[in-house]
């Protein structure tokens, strides 16, 4: 049975969404924006980050996650038009085809970076402001199926993801007490608009010599 917004309303609640101009991350972001949220779409792909942003109303902000510099400015940024965040959606990802035998150590770096770097650096600054201004929050992180079982031909890409479910365990632990949950969100296959819900990677692995 579908959720009726009227029902469980964000209204007054800031979102930001990683990796949100496209597949799951727009899916996301226009659900939010429905229940009533200000909502701030961080992607790196200028083109569906305009678009998205603007069939919905949202704040578009044109950041690569894995640097965190600019996750602080488009932090900033967000803070200084929207208000304080209180809901941060890590959904930003991207995966290609990574053999054992094959992996190289700049294989293996950008696959960390996309998957489970930026879950690091989003959320603890987000939780950092949280815990400065006493406020409650909630983080959800977008990891997959694969960091739960074997994914041959994708070992370094289900390590990442196994990484988010334990930084999730432990981040929940840890920002409790300051009333922030954290979860997430372990999907295998899904149909979306556009993509299967991962970025494209900029990067082409060179098989091991």
């Amino acid at each position: 049975m579908a959720i009726d917004p009227s029902n469980i309303l964000l209204t007054g609640r800031v979102a930001v969404i990683t990796g949100g101009g496209e597949g799951i991350g727009r899916g996301i972001a226009e659900a939010m924006a429905t229940f009533g949220a200000s909502i701030a779409i961080w992607e790196r792909n200028p083109e569906t980050c305009e678009s998205t942003a603007e069939s919905i109303g949202a704040l578009g902000i044109v950041a690569d996650v894995r640097d965190s510099e600019q996750v602080d400015a488009a932090l900033q940024r967000t803070v200084d038009e929207l208000g304080e965040v209180s809901i941060l959606v890590n959904n930003a990802g991207g995966v290609f085809s990574s053999p054992l035998l094959d992996t190289t150590e700049n294989g293996w770096d950008a696959l960390y970076k996309s998957n489970l770097r930026h879950v690091l650096l989003c959320t603890q600054r987000v939780a950092r402001r949280l815990v400065d201004t006493g406020r409650p929050g909630s983080v959800v992180n977008l990891t997959s199926i694969e960091g739960v079982r074997a994914a041959p031909g994708y070992a370094a890409y289900a390590a990442a993801k196994a990484g988010v479910i334990n930084y999730t365990k432990t981040a929940a632990l840890e920002l409790a007490p300051h009333n922030i949950r954290v979860n997430a969100l372990a999907s295998d296959r899904t149909v979306t608009r556009a993509c299967s819900g991962c970025h494209p990677m900029d990067y082409s692995p060179t098989p091991a010599t």
